[in-house]
C-alpha cells in the first residue's frame, strides 16, 4: 500500500485543525442571547443565557441567575427585569432558567420548598437543576465560580432563598424580589449576603404573610412574612439586630408613583463580611421596581420606579464573592 503523501498529510492536519476550531467555537458562546436545552431529572429543561456585548469568550465572567415568577417564563423575566442592559454595561452573564409545568404546559413554577404548584407537588429537583445549569454553562463559556448570584420574582424569589440555604457553597449573594422564604428546613451552611425588595402594599405576596391565589399558576400559595424571613438571616449571619435606616426615597413628582416610597434598612456588618438589606416599599404592588407596566395592574397592583431593583441588586452583588466555591463541573 502506498504511504500517504505530504499533501495528504497536510490536508489531514488541516481537517483536524478545522474540526478542533469548530468544536471550540461551538463550546464558546458569542455575545447575544442563546436558548439552551439540558436533560436533567428525566426532563428536557431549558434556560436562556445573555452573553454581554463585550465578552471575549476567554475571561471568566460573573453570573446572575434570574428566576421568573409562578406562571411566568424565562423570556418574561428577561423582558421584565431589564437585566440584560446591566449585564452589557457591567460585564456579567444573565441566565434565565425555565421552571416546569404539567404536560409541558405554560404555567411554569419552581419547587421552592413549601411552594409552588406543579413543581412542588411533583418534588421537582430545581436546586439540582440550577447546579446542572451552572455546570452546563461553564462547559460553554468561562464562568467566575466565585461570583455566582441569584435573584427572582415571587416564586422565583423563593427559589433564590432555597439556593441560599441548600447551595450556599455555590451562591455568593441573593436578591429576592416580592417573595419570602418558604424552605422546609432552614439549615444553611454558610453566611449569605441577602438583599430583599418588597412592598408593604403588595396584594399578591403579602408583606405580613398569608394565603393568596396565583391566577397565572392556578395555585393557592401560603406566603411567609417578609420580616420573619429577614430576621432568620440576620440571626444566622450574626448581624446587629437593629438596622441602619436610610431616609426614604420618594417617587417622581407628578408621576403615577409620586406617593410611593422606598426605605433601605441595612443590617451589618455580619459574619464573614456579609450584610442583610431590606428595601421596604410603600404604594407599589406585586411588581419588579423599575420595570415598565405590564397591563395587569388590576391584579398585581401599581408598578413603581421609586427604585430600580436591577441596578440596586447589582450594586449589592458586586461587593461579595464566594472564594471557596467548588468547580462548576458538568
Amino acid at each position: 500500500m502506498r504511504p500517504f503523501g505530504k499533501g495528504i498529510d497536510r490536508r489531514i492536519c488541516l481537517a483536524l485543525w478545522l474540526w478542533a476550531s469548530v468544536a471550540h467555537a461551538a463550546a464558546t458562546l458569542q455575545p447575544g442571547d442563546h436558548d439552551v436545552r439540558l436533560s436533567f431529572g428525566g426532563r428536557v429543561r431549558r434556560y436562556v443565557v445573555h452573553m454581554p456585548l463585550h465578552a471575549d469568550g476567554k475571561t471568566p465572567l460573573p453570573l446572575v441567575l434570574a428566576f421568573h415568577d409562578g406562571g411566568g417564563t424565562a423570556q418574561g423575566q428577561k423582558r421584565w427585569s431589564g437585566l440584560d442592559a446591566v449585564a452589557d454595561r457591567e460585564g456579567f452573564l444573565a441566565v434565565y432558567p425555565d421552571g416546569t409545568a404539567r404536560g409541558g404546559g405554560r404555567q411554569l413554577t419552581w419547587n421552592a420548598g413549601a411552594c409552588c404548584g406543579y413543581a412542588q407537588a411533583q418534588h421537582v429537583d430545581d436546586v439540582g437543576f440550577v447546579v446542572a445549569v451552572l455546570g452546563d454553562l461553564a462547559a460553554r463559556t468561562p464562568v467566575d465560580r466565585t461570583r455566582v448570584y441569584a435573584t427572582g420574582m415571587s416564586n422565583g424569589a423563593m427559589l433564590a432563598y432555597r439556593l441560599a440555604v441548600e447551595a450556599s457553597d455555590r451562591i455568593a449573594a441573593i436578591a429576592p424580589v416580592a417573595g419570602a422564604m418558604v424552605v422546609d428546613a432552614f439549615a444553611p451552611t454558610r453566611p449569605m449576603p441577602v438583599m430583599h425588595v418588597h412592598s408593604i402594599d403588595d396584594p399578591r405576596a403579602p408583606y405580613a404573610g398569608g394565603a393568596r391565589w396565583n391566577l397565572r399558576s392556578l395555585t393557592r400559595i401560603e406566603h411567609a412574612a417578609v420580616e420573619a424571613t429577614i430576621r432568620k438571616w440576620v440571626e444566622y449571619d450574626g448581624c446587629p439586630l437593629a438596622p441602619r435606616v436610610d431616609p426614604p426615597m420618594h417617587g417622581t413628582s407628578d408621576a403615577p408613583d409620586a406617593r410611593h416610597t422606598a426605605t433601605r434598612l441595612a443590617y451589618g456588618p455580619c459574619r464573614a463580611g456579609t450584610e442583610v438589606v431590606l428595601w421596604k416599599l410603600t404604594g407599589a404592588g406585586h411588581v419588579w421596581p423599575g420595570a415598565p407596566q405590564t397591563g395587569a395592574e388590576w391584579w398585581l397592583g401599581p408598578p413603581t420606579r421609586v427604585i430600580d431593583a436591577t441596578s440596586e441588586m447589582w450594586r449589592f452583588f458586586r461587593r461579595f464573592t464566594r472564594p471557596d466555591a467548588p468547580p462548576l463541573a458538568r
